[in-house]
């Protein structure tokens, strides 16, 4: 009984719209208020000054173009395989690589020896190195935004490199 009593009154009180009072002040400057004054008069509000308005939502949009940072680039070093035992006494070493999908407008790729970057960054997936040491080294290869962000990055890859000779005459001009 309460519950509809109380219901009852929600849908009067809303249904019923509030008194609303116009005065104009000894400046001349007219006033409105929903609490009556001295010398205020009740406007009559038509249904046509009531403000009301719909809300049209837009269609929904098809499914947005990727953005860079929404795709997920995959970096694999195709060439030399893991735990690769290269045998160059200039420590020259060829490094492959593929990108997927496509690189992206402005990116670079740029190839990391033992966490050092070795080469200028380049669109190329073909990377030559010079004057390596003989060794272990892990060779890791980052594509990279013009603003610096890593997109993407290979996995490490380990390989050994072997030199006949410590004194090869490349060696022989480093020092």
């Amino acid at each position: 009984m309460r519950a509809f009593l109380l219901i009852a009154l929600l849908i009067l009180s809303a249904s019923s719209p509030a008194t609303v009072y116009r005065w104009v002040d000894e400046n001349g400057k007219v006033h409105y208020s929903d609490e009556p004054k001295s010398n205020a008069e009740a406007v009559d509000l038509n249904k046509n000054t009531q403000n009301s308005m719909t809300i049209n939502t837009p269609p929904q949009a098809k499914e947005s173009p990727k953005t860079e940072s929404q795709i997920n680039y995959s970096v694999t070093i195709i060439s030399p395989q893991e735990e690769a035992t290269i045998r160059d006494n200039n420590g020259d070493l060829t490094v492959n690589v593929s990108v997927s999908p496509k690189l992206p407008r402005g990116a670079k790729m740029t190839l990391l020896v033992d966490g050092v970057v070795a080469v200028e960054p380049q669109t190329a997936p073909i990377f030559k190195l010079t004057g390596i040491y003989r060794g272990e080294h892990n060779l890791v290869v980052n594509l990279v935004t013009q603003n610096g962000k890593v997109l993407a990055s290979s996995s490490p890859r380990k390989i050994f490199l072997h030199q006949a000779s410590v004194y090869s005459p490349a060696n022989k001009a480093r020092q």
